[in-house]
């Protein structure tokens, strides 16, 4: 995993390597982000009730950006890691991602560039499900690059301002990664499952990799709207040409960061995703695709950067 990291991270700020063989140093602009976040509450003797519980979360975000002539090269990390304790249960995820894209653009017009984008996403820890919420009957539904989903796609972006951009790919191909046999033998996040024999014996192992082809639009947005308070929201859709291309697969991820002063801030994070091929079970038992939504707030340290 650390390999993983650091081949992201050098990735991301590859470009440093090159300033020394740029006289202008002043194309290239850096900025990021890193919180840790915490929340946690007590109880004694508390007549109302209630259950001990404990928060710990942590976001790191990274920005380079390109600029010089027609040629414009962006790129973006975010790492975010939490985990939760409540009442006598043991620590259990909270937040899990790795979001990394790289976009290289050449300007075809005022505010148009012919653009080429790559985008890794995945999840550092294994995650599970909790059967009447009992720790010891918990079941492995996602790992390390289980799922890990990557695309590369050709299109064009629209930016006719620094903090808001479209782009849109209709040659996009995505690969989606599960790096755990068990969960690829279940046939999970849409790969081919596993083939048994009449006795329940594996013939023939599930498939690891799916790979789609199709249409790709993103919407990007990071702005201080008023003072001290940042909005960073990303939106994108993705359609298979071959696979139902009706069901659209969306992942709208929205920051809010309310900064206190220089060292503390407050962060209002909401993601929805929906995914024809990562289906859900339901209270009642019900397994289908469902809009999925995950919310956070939180507040503690924080630490800008910019060059």
């Amino acid at each position: 995993m650390k390999k993983i990291i650091v081949l992201l991270a050098g990735l991301l700020f590859f470009g440093l390597a090159s300033k020394a063989q740029n006289d202008t140093v002043s194309a290239w602009t850096t900025s990021g982000d890193a919180s840790l976040l915490f929340s946690q509450a007590s109880f004694t003797n508390w007549a109302a009730g209630g259950e001990n519980n404990i928060t710990l979360n942590g976001f790191i975000n990274l920005y380079e950006k390109y600029e010089k002539n027609k040629s414009k090269w962006k790129n973006m990390l975010a790492l975010v890691y939490g985990q939760t304790k409540t009442g006598t249960r043991e620590f259990r995820k909270s937040e899990d991602k790795i979001d990394f894209s790289s976009g290289y653009g050449l300007k075809a017009a005022d505010k148009w560039y012919y653009s080429a984008l790559f985008n890794f996403k995945s999840q550092f820890a294994t995650g599970y499900n909790y059967h009447d919420n009992v720790d010891s009957t918990k079941v492995k539904i996602s790992n390390f690059l289980a799922p890990a989903y990557t695309s590369i796609g050709l299109g064009m972006e629209y930016s006719p301002y620094d903090f808001l951009s479209f782009y849109l790919s209709p040659i996009t191909e995505r690969l989606i990664i599960v790096n755990d046999q068990d969960l690829a033998n279940k046939g999970a996040f849409g790969v081919a499952p596993a083939e048994y024999n009449g006795q329940g014996n594996i013939i023939k192992e599930g498939e690891k990799v799916k790979n789609e082809f199709g249409v790709f639009f993103r919407i990007l947005f990071r702005k201080e709207i008023i003072k001290n308070v940042d909005l960073q929201t990303k939106l994108e859709l993705f359609s298979d040409y071959f696979n139902n291309p009706q069901n659209i697969d969306v992942n709208w991820d929205t920051m809010i960061n309310f900064t206190i002063n220089e060292w503390l801030a407050a962060n209002f994070g909401l993601q929805m995703v929906y995914d024809d091929d990562m289906p859900i079970t339901d209270k009642d038992g019900n397994i289908g695709p469902r809009t999925q939504i995950m919310q956070l707030l939180g507040i503690g340290v924080t630490y800008k950067f910019l060059n």
